[in-house]
């Protein structure tokens, strides 16, 4: 690894303004598909309805099962002033990390609709705020919020797609598969999945599920110098029996997305350490050491999801990759297309 694989600006690039994806693809698995086989340097350019053609034999795939809340809400002051909140991430039953678009101080209410209320309990130094929720004055735990917020929240869409979500937003911007409740980021290569795609996937090769339940802090740009000086986001993960069988076994892995092989590589590093947070930070000087296989979509310029996806194939070939899919007009971050490293 050379001095230049630890300086963020080695995973800079520059991606024409078009190239964001704004919306899904329609159908899902009309996406683009790139192929990089390592074995033999070979760049193949699909669609991901051809995704099984290229799955290795004797492979098992992991997927993270996390399911996006309507985490954007908008509410008020007592006083009439607008405030936005992003629900983050749990900290314990009744306290919640959230970032506020607003000024607001300890003590702070703020008014949703269907009566919820916000009461802020702590400023933090990074900028996110610690809230708990009441409703008709009873102190609400995180579970009981959900149904709540799933009424009056908004799908969080991420900051670079321009616009406010819609309707269609709720259904695509979640994988087919999702289940356990707690992201406010969707886990993207997952979204690429047809419900008969993902049936068929799994009935013709063995499979497993993860949880992480993806925090704000995947869009957070490594903003330090030098990337291992970078503070590392955490996040709740679980690995289920099915998966933790998989994982202990010598079969090769194919990991659907950055949050799945996260979540793989934290256990392979924490063994018999089923749930918990997670805070792994993957690059070229911390490779992978269980997956074989990703699964991914083009990620922000110095972003971890990009030094991420270097761990696998190293700064430079990470680099020619995306500007083949530049060149190639590939469909750029959640929305966008897809890249299979074999």
């Amino acid at each position: 690894m050379s001095k230049d694989d630890f300086l963020t600006s080695s995973y800079d690039f520059s991606l024409p303004q078009e190239l964001i994806a704004s919306y899904p693809a329609n159908p899902r698995d009309s996406a683009k598909l790139l192929i990089y086989n390592r074995q033999n340097n070979e760049i193949i350019h699909s669609h991901f309805y051809d995704f099984e053609k290229y799955i290795p034999k004797d492979c098992a795939l992991i997927f993270n099962d996390t399911k996006v809340i309507k985490a954007r809400l908008f509410g008020k002051k007592p006083s009439g002033g607008k405030l936005e909140l992003l629900l983050n991430r749990p900290l314990d039953a009744n306290n919640i990390n959230v970032y506020i678009r607003g000024k607001v101080k300890v003590g702070s209410e703020i008014c949703f609709d269907d009566g919820l209320i916000a009461c802020v309990q702590e400023l933090r130094d990074d900028g996110s705020r610690v809230v708990n929720f009441t409703k008709e004055d009873k102190l609400l735990r995180f579970e009981d919020l959900l149904p709540i917020i799933d009424k009056i929240g908004h799908i969080p869409l991420p900051p670079y797609i321009q616009r406010e979500d819609n309707t269609d937003d709720a259904k695509e911007y979640q994988s087919v598969f999702a289940k356990q409740e707690g992201a406010v980021a969707a886990p993207t290569a997952s979204l690429h999945f047809t419900t008969e795609q993902h049936k068929r996937v799994c009935k013709n090769y063995k499979h497993a599920y993860v949880t992480l339940h993806v925090g704000s802090g995947t869009f957070k740009p490594v903003e330090v110098e030098t990337i291992t000086d970078h503070p590392m986001h955490s996040e709740y993960y679980e690995i289920s029996d099915d998966a933790k069988d998989l994982l202990d076994s010598d079969l090769p892995i194919l990991s659907i997305g950055t949050t799945s092989t996260r979540t793989i590589e934290f256990y392979a590093r924490n063994k018999q350490i089923q749930r918990g947070e997670a805070n792994l930070f993957l690059h070229p000087n911390n490779k992978p050491l269980r997956v074989n296989h990703l699964l991914t979509n083009f990620h922000l310029p110095k972003s971890t999801l990009l030094m991420l996806v270097a761990s696998f194939v190293g700064v430079q070939k990470a680099q020619e990759l995306y500007s083949e899919a530049i060149d190639k007009e590939y469909r750029f971050y959640s929305y966008g297309d897809a890249m299979l490293i074999l």
